[in-house]
């Protein structure tokens, strides 16, 4: 498994809202999966909770920048996933629901849908936020947890988005990579 730890992030203000970046075309499970069926590419999922404050920060910062947007929108089938919700999911034609869900307890913490567990490859507690990375055939690459500026996102992004993952490993591509986002 690929295990990427992110730096720290400056403090940026909190968006009150989780419908996320209004630059990245979010789509639901059951559309992204259709689309990748179709026309291949892989899925970058946004797992957050209506709680998270790094969650929020995602979007507010990292998910706004317009280059990581312009880029999750061409490479990706952006996913926004609330690990929480009480809605039943449909992923790779099996059924997942959240049985700990309950509607009084909406904007606290409310159970971890099995979707989260199934995706983010953990077993008990998972951290927020997580991006998940899944290939064109749904499954999964690597589930990056933290937060993280658009700069420590960009390899990663590329690493998935452009297919080095299939003939390297992470840190042999890291040794070459260069960002397209900064000026040299």
């Amino acid at each position: 498994m690929l295990l990427i730890v992110p730096g720290s992030i400056a403090q940026v203000a909190a968006q009150p809202s989780h419908e996320g970046s209004k630059l990245i075309k979010w789509m639901s499970m059951d559309a992204a999966q259709a689309a990748a069926k179709k026309t291949p590419k892989p899925l970058f999922v946004d797992v957050y909770t209506s709680w998270c404050g790094p969650c929020r920060m995602l979007d507010a910062k990292t998910f706004n920048d317009a280059k990581l947007a312009d880029y999750v929108n061409k490479h990706y089938y952006p996913v926004k996933f609330n690990a929480e919700s009480g809605d039943p999911v449909t992923f790779k034609g099996q059924k997942f629901e959240n049985l700990e869900f309950n509607p009084a307890m909406v904007g606290s913490r409310n159970g971890t849908h099995q979707l989260t567990y199934a995706i983010a490859n953990v077993q008990g507690r998972i951290a927020y936020p997580t991006v998940v990375y899944l290939d064109s055939d749904l499954n999964v690459l690597a589930p990056v947890q933290g937060l993280m500026d658009p700069q420590q996102m960009e390899p990663i992004l590329v690493y998935f988005g452009e297919g080095a993952y299939k003939t390297q490993d992470y840190q042999a591509f890291l040794t070459g990579f260069k960002s397209r986002w900064t000026a040299p």
